[in-house]
């Protein structure tokens, strides 16, 4: 899942941005035309979501993380050449169906916790390393090869090297959960009374229960209201640096670093969770997430940029950890898949109009300053939801359910 999760930062989410610029030029395409690209694909993965949640919960991510790959980079293919701006949606469009778009994929993000109980946090943080070392290598890359070959090439040469390297892998290793194969979780023995009933401790919620509880009702307002505030910033931020002066291979770099900082933040949630409640370790996201839009709003400069990015990237990645483990927490893994099949399509459509927003703002008024700080406000009432959100307290006789089935 880690190497997975690297290569898909190759592959249309977080180097997305390095194409605007230059495909826009080409091809006579609006930033609003991107955020409808990027919107249209959150909307397609809502609409698939709960289907690829259940099929996780009763195949696992085996077939569909590799299935997800080929469509994906066929569809990276096709963008090479587009010359119309509803071509590019449509392709995003498709992209998204198959949910693999970035570190919060129902594909990557939900065999982790699967796989992992007690040691769920670390085995997540672990997991995160992933996002950076292929921000590390894929954005710079991805730069590189616009520069060298031209955008057309970079999105095939891309497409090429993200199949060859997730399908064999996924068909090889990936499997549902451990106890498919005769095993625990965490890597317990099997022959152990103790390890059997700690793992089977953990209440598995069905999303029918789910639903019926204040907690799961936060969640999701926060995460909808987080998600509309990043998405006016996180995809028209590379352009608008660049628009300002700033030369596109430190933008790269920066947005690299943005990307290692995400892994550092998700690695430094997975080792706090044990010490911090995860609704505290999620609300600190927030706040850097607002506190980074901010300084992206006066940042003409290069080092004011950096570190906007680096601080973005930050609470991106504790973000991204947050969401990742407290559904887990919450309402355990059995029916994992299910619960945030049904969670994402609504936090996906609520924020899948930010990006187009954002761009219309641009178009219209020459400048991206309302709508982010319009996000910052959005950030800021997200976290006091997300500190309202308390581990819901299941009943067994209330729910007509063995808490250790």
């Amino acid at each position: 899942m880690a190497i997975a999760s690297a290569v898909s930062m190759g592959m249309g989410s977080l180097n997305f941005g390095l194409y605007i610029k230059p495909m826009g030029e080409q091809l006579g395409i609006g930033r609003a035309s991107f955020g409808w690209a990027s919107t249209f694909r959150s909307i397609s993965s809502a609409a698939t979501s709960p289907i690829i949640g259940r099929l996780l919960d009763r195949y696992g991510a085996r077939w569909i993380l590799a299935g997800s790959t080929i469509i994906t980079g066929s569809c990276m293919v096709g963008l090479a050449y587009t010359r119309e701006a509803w071509q590019l949606m449509v392709l995003f469009s498709i992209m998204g169906l198959v949910g693999m778009s970035g570190p919060g994929a129902l594909t990557t993000s939900v065999p982790p916790s699967k796989w992992f109980v007690r040691n769920r946090g670390k085995a997540l943080a672990v997991t995160a390393i992933g996002v950076s070392l292929g921000a590390l290598i894929f954005v710079p890359l991805t730069q590189i090869f616009i520069d060298k070959y031209t955008w057309n090439t970079s999105w095939i040469i891309l497409a090429i090297v993200g199949v060859i390297i997730v399908v064999p892998l996924s068909v090889i290793f990936v499997r549902r959960q451990p106890e498919d194969i005769g095993l625990l979780p965490d890597g317990d023995n099997p022959l152990a009374v103790s390890a059997v009933e700690d793992i089977n401790d953990e209440f598995s919620w069905t999303l029918k229960e789910a639903v019926k509880t204040k907690s799961m009702w936060f969640l999701i307002i926060a995460f909808s209201i987080l998600s509309l505030g990043i998405l006016t910033l996180a995809l028209h931020r590379i352009p608008a640096f660049m628009d300002r002066g700033l030369d596109p291979t430190l933008v790269s770099l920066a947005t690299a670093f943005d990307a290692v900082c995400a892994g550092f933040g998700s690695f430094a949630g997975g080792m706090l969770v044990r010490r911090l409640q995860p609704k505290f370790i999620g609300a600190s996201a927030f706040l850097m997430l607002a506190t980074a839009s901010v300084m992206s709003i006066y940042a003409y400069g290069f080092w004011l940029m950096f570190w906007s990015m680096a601080i973005f990237g930050l609470g991106i990645g504790i973000n991204s950890f947050t969401q990742n483990y407290i559904w887990a927490d919450y309402f355990g893994r059995g029916n994992l898949g299910s619960i945030r099949g049904f969670v994402m399509p609504i936090t996906l459509f609520v924020g899948s109009f930010g990006a187009p927003a954002a761009g219309y703002v641009l178009d219209i008024t020459g400048s991206y300053d309302p709508a982010w700080w319009a996000g910052v406000v959005l950030m800021l009432i997200g976290a006091l939801v997300f500190v309202l959100a308390d581990k819901p307290k299941h009943n067994a006789l209330l729910f007509n359910q063995n808490p250790r089935e």
